[in-house]
């Protein structure tokens, strides 16, 4: 492994999707975390990085999988060697590891976008926890939905 790959962050991803309503407004929200910083599972640990995105009319589905998809797009941005995805969608973490197929047409570009991101980043490892570990990512997606030129600011802001 090259200095400069060694050196690359190593990223935990905490990762959401909301709808209300389905399909209805939807929104992504995550947050990126060093994990070689203080405590980086703790569900409250200071991100390097978040995303809080308005999605438009959508499934929650839909949403879940874009959440994923924006965090991954943002690890690569800040070159990072691993991810490590933590998700409160069981049935993303089966179908992005393989023991569930995507069986909804509109979701399988998103999971093979989703898988490209992964393979290009190298290291990856995806787990299914419940939503209080979530809860920063689901605060992100629903200010997205609440107030989405605070959750733009904010995501400037980030990183």
């Amino acid at each position: 492994m090259s200095d400069a790959r060694r050196d690359a962050p190593r990223l935990l991803i905490r990762a959401d999707g909301a709808a209300r309503g389905n399909p209805g407004p939807a929104s992504a929200g995550a947050v990126l975390i060093d994990l070689a910083g203080p405590s980086p599972y703790d569900p409250d640990a200071k991100p390097v990085a978040v995303i809080a995105r308005p999605l438009g009319r959508r499934t929650n589905n839909f949403a879940e999988w874009t959440a994923v998809i924006l965090a991954l797009e943002r690890a690569a941005e800040l070159g990072a060697a691993e991810v490590e995805l933590v998700l409160d969608s069981k049935l993303v973490v089966e179908q992005l590891v393989g023991r569930w197929r995507v069986k909804e047409p509109s979701l399988v570009p998103l999971h093979g976008q989703a898988r490209r991101l992964l393979r290009d980043l190298g290291a990856w490892t995806a787990r299914h926890e419940g939503r209080w570990s979530n809860r920063a990512a689901d605060a992100l997606a629903n200010l997205a939905l609440d107030d989405p030129e605070a959750a733009a600011r904010l995501e400037v802001g980030a990183g």
